[in-house]
């Protein structure tokens, strides 16, 4: 008889359901679909992916963020190599598993293979290969609705924009009058600096490598999740003219995250010592995860 534990769905069986349908159903190649069938949540999808973002939007409330600050961001846990990190993520991969098509390395190397290709600047390629590296934090024993997903405020309105903003009814917040408010507990403008968003892997390695990378690179580490702002163009009213000279910055990398996905997976052997001298340049040996 298999227990509970047994019967939930595995890690991996998670962040893949949940990548899928940000590609295939929410946030479509450019051109491939009609416009009208850009987030049409009335075609059935994965319940997996329903019942992640149930959690997610249930239990993201601005409590549970700033706890989750204090729990994570002393950095104190492990001293960890950019090598060590990514061979720690990659034991979330089940290599018998017929439905992962690409592990978590592939994915970050596709990435960034896709942006070297393409001429950008050498610290660009380099948060390609590192942008997910904060879903780590799984392996911390953390609830996958707490690693993975789209990012959003917390502390104020929920946007109608965020994928199944629906389920945000059973957020306690939601029926906060002073954290339901357009600006909850923000002044206009303030800067998105000084907003709290939603926790996950994003927020968390934003704060690893904050003095390590040039400010491009953290916008786009920090804000790829945040949809509804850079794909759905809300939340401007929390946003200064800093972080409108970054949005094109991370409207530039989102492609590369979303559609680089490609049958021919590069040859980490081959390409690891490019990526050392890479790390060399930009990163210390060790960094506090």
């Amino acid at each position: 008889m298999s227990t509970a534990a047994e019967n939930q769905p595995r890690p991996t069986d998670v962040i893949k359901a949940w990548e899928d349908f940000v590609e295939e159903q929410v946030y479509p190649i450019p051109d491939a679909k009609a416009q009208s069938d850009y987030r049409n949540y009335d075609k059935p999808t994965r319940d997996t992916v329903r019942e992640f973002y149930r959690q997610n939007h249930q239990h993201q409330t601005y409590a549970f963020v700033q706890q989750k600050r204090d729990e994570f961001l002393r950095l104190d846990r492990r001293q960890m190599s950019i090598f060590e990190a990514l061979d720690f993520l990659n034991t979330l991969v089940d290599d018998s598993d017929p439905d992962l098509e690409l592990d978590q390395l592939q994915h970050l190397l596709q990435t960034a293979e896709s942006i070297r290709k393409d001429g950008h600047e050498d610290w660009f390629v380099l948060t390609g290969l590192i942008h997910d590296l904060g879903k780590v934090l799984c392996l911390y024993g953390e609830p996958q609705w707490a690693v993975v997903g789209d990012t959003f405020p917390v502390g104020c309105h929920f946007s109608d924009r965020i994928v199944f903003s629906e389920f945000f009814t059973d957020n306690p917040d939601h029926g906060d009058l002073n954290l339901s408010q357009q600006l909850g507990v923000y002044e206009k403008n303030c800067g998105l600096r000084h907003v709290l968003m939603s926790w996950g892997h994003d927020e968390y390695l934003y704060h690893v490598l904050q003095d390590h990378l040039p400010e491009p690179a953290l916008y786009m580490i920090r804000y790829h999740s945040f949809y509804a702002w850079h794909r759905e163009c809300e939340y401007d009213w929390l946003c200064d003219d800093h972080d409108r000279a970054m949005l094109p910055w991370v409207r530039k990398f989102n492609p590369y995250d979303l559609y680089s996905k490609s049958p021919e997976q590069p040859d980490w052997n081959k390409l690891r010592p490019y990526y050392a001298d890479l790390l060399g340049k930009y990163l210390p040996e060790k960094l506090a995860f």
